[in-house]
């Protein structure tokens, strides 16, 4: 049995009746699926135990949860499990199910988001640009050097998802310089998901962190750093989705601080 679960609960909207909220829990690969439902005033920490434990003979050591909703109600379910409640936007074959099995027309992955925040004036690095690197050398580039903070999650290696070695995987460089750690170690407490590239007067580069959090790492008029810009987009389409941020004291390529591998949500 998968020792990983993705699991959801939220309101099931309804236009007669009383309110009710539904359970989904499977795994990555969809040979475990659970559904259960149940009224709005039944939703509690007793109700969520019991569904967990009929779900499967074992109970998972994780359950990922991407919606906001579901982790504060799951997060006190884990403690007396022994479960690790973790907070992810990578729950795939959860949105893939939840897709499938919704209404045409209906948006069940929407999640009201704040506006983007700006990154805070201490960690402001010295300069930062957008690159690329091929597929092939993403990983031997950035798994085998001594990088003090790295994030390679397994599924997202360009191999697990069919990319062929030739696929520019874009990204975006910071050089932080003095700032290299702070900024470092920030990233991983904020939990980088996304990078997106939003044309507009000015252009910006967001951070999608968290379940739902924004952070505005740059904003720019510059007419080449656009055009870099509808680059990075575009080949982030071209590579399912997946890119990179790396953090680096300055741009000698001999040391870096951090290094997230990262998918977009299209």
């Amino acid at each position: 049995m998968s020792r990983i679960w993705q699991v959801d609960i939220y309101r099931s909207p309804q236009k007669n009746g009383p309110p009710f909220w539904e359970l989904l829990i499977c795994d990555a690969t969809r040979q475990l699926t659970y559904e259960a439902r149940c009224l709005q005033s039944e939703v509690n920490q007793a109700w969520l135990i019991s569904q967990l434990q009929q779900a499967a003979a074992t109970l998972p050591e994780v359950i990922q949860v991407f919606r906001p909703v579901a982790y504060n109600l799951l997060e006190g379910v884990g403690k007396p499990l022994g479960i690790e409640i973790e907070p992810t936007r990578q729950t795939l074959a959860l949105k893939q199910w939840l897709i499938e099995r919704s209404a045409p027309g209906s948006s069940p992955l929407a999640l009201d988001k704040p506006p983007p925040l700006p990154l805070p004036e201490n960690l402001w690095g010295d300069r930062w640009r957008f690159a690329s690197l091929a597929a092939g050398d993403l990983v031997e580039a950035f798994s085998a050097r001594p990088i003090p903070i790295r994030h390679l999650p397994e599924a997202l290696l360009p191999l697990n998802l069919g990319l062929a070695s030739t696929v520019p995987i874009p990204g975006a460089v910071i050089d932080g310089g003095r700032q290299s750690m702070r900024l470092a170690r920030w990233l991983q407490e904020v939990r980088p998901a996304a990078l997106n590239y939003i044309p507009g007067e000015p252009d910006g580069l967001i951070l999608e962190a968290g379940l739902v959090d924004r952070w505005v790492l740059e904003t720019f008029s510059d007419r080449q750093v656009a055009a870099a810009g509808q680059t990075f987009l575009q080949r982030q389409q071209a590579s399912l989705g997946l890119h990179f941020l790396l953090v680096q004291p300055d741009d000698s390529g001999m040391t870096y601080t951090g290094f997230w591998l990262l998918q977009r949500e299209f």
